[in-house]
């Protein structure tokens, strides 16, 4: 999709800047439903040996991000800190959204943010602008033919390096998940976020092992939107120590695979 569109004068959602909120809700919560998707093959397996069948509420599948994928009200986006939709999978945001999106995606970050979000935290943006609108015939055959609301800022990298040996999928998974859950307790009916497309975080420029990204973004989300109760030492660790010990868990995948003779991590 190009970045030429038709323009219509349907109302977009609301601009939303959230970062990183720590607070649980006494409330019941909306169930979202996590859509991973990722054209690598290897992302695709990972996801599935790592995620158990038993979290309804995880769909995976691979191929395209937009062509022929799923709908969702957000897609997130594993931008660099500054906001740049220039290079690796950033592009493909860029292609579908138009030139539009960096430009009001940097806006937000320069004026809210003093010029870059940091890993670990996540921007929540409508995905057009009023007048940049897509129209029935741009979405054939993207997204079963339906506009993705939001865009999901969460950056893997300051800026475009590898990210082997961080723990900055899980960093980014977790500032989705808790910005998603901020963004739902200020709206309501349809501005709502019921379902967010993601696709490996870190996994493109980033160079990270997609089981070493599986098993991060599985454990953010067991931490913090399953909130389990073996995984609830990383809301309140009882020492330092743990907390290392957690840290080498997160990127051990990674250390195995390169000191393996037969290690071929499909990146």
């Amino acid at each position: 999709m190009g970045q030429s569109r038709s323009r219509t004068g349907a109302r977009a959602p609301e601009i939303i800047e959230s970062d990183e909120d720590e607070s649980d809700l006494d409330e019941l919560e909306d169930a979202v439903v996590y859509k991973l998707r990722d054209i690598s093959h290897g992302m695709f397996q990972a996801w599935k040996s790592r995620f158990p069948e038993s979290y309804k509420n995880v769909q995976i599948s691979n191929g395209d991000l937009f062509e022929s994928a799923p709908a969702a009200d957000a897609i997130v986006c594993p931008v660099n800190s500054f906001g740049f939709m220039d290079e690796g999978i950033n592009m493909a945001y860029s292609k579908y959204f138009g030139g539009q999106m960096q430009e009001r995606l940097q806006h937000v970050i320069r004026k809210k943010y003093r010029g870059e979000i940091l890993v670990g935290q996540a921007v929540i943006i409508a995905a057009y602008s009023w007048h940049t609108q897509p129209s029935e015939e741009d979405l054939q055959g993207f997204n079963e033919g339906l506009p993705i609301n939001y865009l999901i800022a969460a950056p893997t990298m300051r800026i475009p390096q590898g990210v082997e040996n961080t723990v900055n999928a899980y960093l980014a998974f977790r500032a989705v998940i808790l910005a998603v859950r901020e963004h739902n307790k200020r709206n309501y009916g349809s501005r709502k976020i019921r379902s967010v497309l993601c696709p490996g975080l870190g996994t493109d420029i980033g160079l990270m092992d997609h089981d070493q990204c599986a098993n991060q973004m599985c454990l953010a989300y067991e931490t913090h939107e399953l909130k389990l109760p073996d995984h609830q030492f990383r809301i309140h660790p009882d020492n330092m120590l743990s907390m290392e010990m957690d840290q080498s868990h997160m990127t051990e995948e990674s250390r195995i695979k390169k000191s393996s003779p037969n290690g071929n991590a499909d990146i």
